[in-house]
């Protein structure tokens, strides 16, 4: 399996790929070999910044010789004006970098100021903000990494690192108790005992047999309205973390919040977001 850094390398190798192909023919024909220049990261809208360190590494793949003087890290709020960092070296190397660059730091800074947001509005709750997997195709870490500089909470990063029984596993396994069985012998006979296993119940019922079977480490309240929330966290009691999920809006999260679950997936974190406004400009 690869390491975050040997995927992130893979993005941005494919992003280079489609972006500059055999050559960009503008700067080639237009900027002399040797010039030599600066340019700035000029925020022009308020939000959360991320990015930066991934910025770091696209200017490396690029040009190691470019160097980078950081003013603003990751997670810091921003405004129109602030100047993140600034990068000098191989004007063409500069002209190269912008685009994929700014494509990701704006990507990433808008999916941590959509979670700042939200888990702004759980202050006071206890509740934390989760991502899910409803993520751009080949930039999750990265979004999962501007989540976190947002003040938001992790899920699982894929199918590989923790057991989420959802209602079409618990359908085709013939029921909620054969599903979470099946899971635990799975984990036993494959040395998995370490991941952890969530199930996703859909009524006070299935609540009910999961507390009565155990081995389960989370439950999901799938598209419970707040009121009935309240009662499945009461059923729970704190034997095992619980979650809400299923069409929470940032009006709506204040009463999931409130009705005392630890956990709250949002989709819209990843799958909604609008880039954070941001240039990348000659000084």
């Amino acid at each position: 399996m690869k390491t975050k850094d040997e995927l992130i390398d893979d993005l941005l190798t494919l992003a280079f790929a489609e972006d500059v192909g055999d050559g960009d023919h503008t700067t080639l024909s237009t900027i002399p070999a040797d010039a030599r220049g600066k340019s700035r990261l000029l925020i022009k809208e308020e939000g959360i910044l991320s990015g930066v360190e991934v910025a770091r590494k696209v200017l490396a793949k690029v040009d190691p010789e470019l160097k980078m003087e950081v003013f603003i890290q990751d997670g810091a709020a921003v405004k129109p004006g602030d100047v993140a960092f600034t990068v000098e070296g191989s004007v063409r190397s500069l002209l190269v970098a912008e685009r994929t660059m700014l494509n990701i730091m704006q990507r990433m800074s808008g999916v941590a100021t959509m979670t700042r947001k939200y888990q702004d509005r759980l202050e006071g709750t206890g509740a934390r903000v989760l991502d899910t997997r409803k993520t751009t195709p080949g930039m999750r870490m990265l979004e999962k990494e501007a989540v976190a500089c947002g003040g938001g909470t992790n899920h699982r990063i894929g199918l590989f690192d923790m057991i989420l029984i959802k209602d079409n596993h618990i359908d085709f396994a013939g029921g909620i108790e054969k599903a979470i069985e099946a899971a635990r012998k799975y984990c036993r006979e494959t040395g998995r005992e370490n991941l952890k296993i969530e199930v996703e119940v859909r009524s006070l019922d299935d609540i009910r047999r999961v507390l009565a079977l155990g081995g389960v480490d989370r439950i999901m309240f799938d598209n419970f309205t707040p009121e009935l929330t309240r009662e499945a966290v009461k059923l729970v009691d704190h034997k095992m973390e619980t979650e809400s999920s299923g069409g929470i809006t940032f009006d709506t999260i204040r009463a999931y919040g409130e009705a005392g679950v630890d956990f709250i997936s949002v989709g819209a974190l990843t799958h909604s977001v609008k880039g954070l406004d941001m240039s990348f400009k000659a000084m």
